[in-house]
């Protein structure tokens, strides 16, 4: 088994050529659902990938509730001397 980065399975695309070629490379994304990997120089700096109408997970007030635990007192600090105010 080889390990195979998104890198080494995406196709590329250089970021001159994507200007030119834009609305047809995200035409192809978007018919083949196969991300696009746009480099700058041969570095990476954007993946185009097709949208699959999912939208992200909305986080929800209090999931965390339990999981978490607070020590000592969050509102006060202890740099007082080092916030003073030249007078």
């Amino acid at each position: 088994m080889t390990n195979q980065t998104n890198e080494d399975i995406m196709k590329e695309i250089g970021i001159s050529e994507l200007k030119a070629k834009c609305i047809d490379q995200i035409k192809t994304v978007q018919r083949t659902g196969e991300p696009l990997l746009v480099t700058l120089r041969k570095r990476p700096v954007a993946v185009i990938s097709p949208y699959t109408g999912e939208t992200p997970h909305k986080r929800k007030l209090g999931a965390l509730r339990g999981q978490i635990t607070i020590h000592g007192d969050i509102v006060s600090t202890d740099f007082v001397d080092e916030w003073e105010f030249e007078q």
